[in-house]
């Protein structure tokens, strides 16, 4: 495969995940295996990926900066402070784990964030009830923090899925405000993947030539994808979406046999 062709197929997976980003989700089930078909070994195309969607997570946190001022600052900061470090965790842990153990975990994981994504309505519908249950709870749970630590550590490790998983945990904990919930998520996911990839570049393990390209790419991907959510029918997205996660585990699958 030439330079030319590599490149254009980098861009347009970094663009599509753009607009899955701001549709649905799911972005990094085209990120990360394109970096890998086009000869990136897997951790440096996870760290990779992870840089290449990190700009979307800024713009959806300011959206919600009004429900973020509405927090007692002090909670905000401890949450912050324990997805930072639970990122750099996460990230440390990836740089750490030996590519061929890497390569054999990338079917699970995919597997793992497909069927998070496609569980994602059920477990919004059964999450919001538990909190509505406890609309008077306030106060996060004791296992809060140990519990957004671990999320943030399988964030920084590999990020597919981290938005459903954050969404479930506030919900579960009696958080019952939607925006509020969104608003952690966006906050939290912004922390931890930009100091995972600040990680992932001083370790060197970030391939600058496709990812700036990707980084590019995909924030063109979100700014239209933020205007064609408007059109699309999000079952649609999300068919496509489980369909891509669905084929690329199995793609890796049987790569790995």
């Amino acid at each position: 495969m030439d330079v030319w062709t590599t490149s254009l197929l980098l861009a347009a997976a970094a663009f599509a995940a753009g607009v899955l980003n701001a549709i649905a989700g799911g972005g990094s089930f085209l990120t990360f295996p394109a970096l890998v078909f086009t000869g990136v070994p897997p951790i440096v195309a996870n760290a990779t990926s992870a840089l290449a969607v990190s700009p979307g997570y800024l713009g959806s946190t300011l959206g919600f900066k009004s429900e973020l001022r509405a927090l007692p600052p002090r909670r905000l900061r401890r949450e912050l402070v324990i997805s930072a470090a639970g990122g750099v965790a996460g990230a440390l842990l990836l740089l750490v784990t030996p590519p061929t153990l890497f390569s054999g975990l990338v079917p699970w994981l995919l597997l793992f964030a497909t069927v998070l994504f496609a569980a994602g309505p059920w477990i919004a519908r059964r999450t919001r009830g538990a909190a509505n249950a406890d609309r008077e709870e306030h106060v996060p749970p004791k296992w809060h923090e140990p519990a957004l630590l671990a999320t943030a550590v399988y964030g920084g490790y590999f990020n597919g899925g981290l938005g459903i998983l954050l969404m479930a945990l506030y919900s579960v904990g009696g958080e019952s405000r939607l925006n509020v919930v969104n608003a952690l998520k966006n906050a939290n996911s912004l922390v931890l993947s930009w100091l995972s990839v600040a990680a992932f570049v001083l370790a060197g393990a970030i391939a600058w030539q496709p990812g700036v390209l990707m980084m590019a790419a995909a924030t063109a991907g979100g700014f239209f994808g933020a205007r064609w959510s408007k059109r699309l029918p999000a079952s649609w997205v999300r068919v496509g979406v489980i369909a891509i996660g669905l084929a690329m585990t199995a793609a890796f699958f049987a790569r790995s046999l």
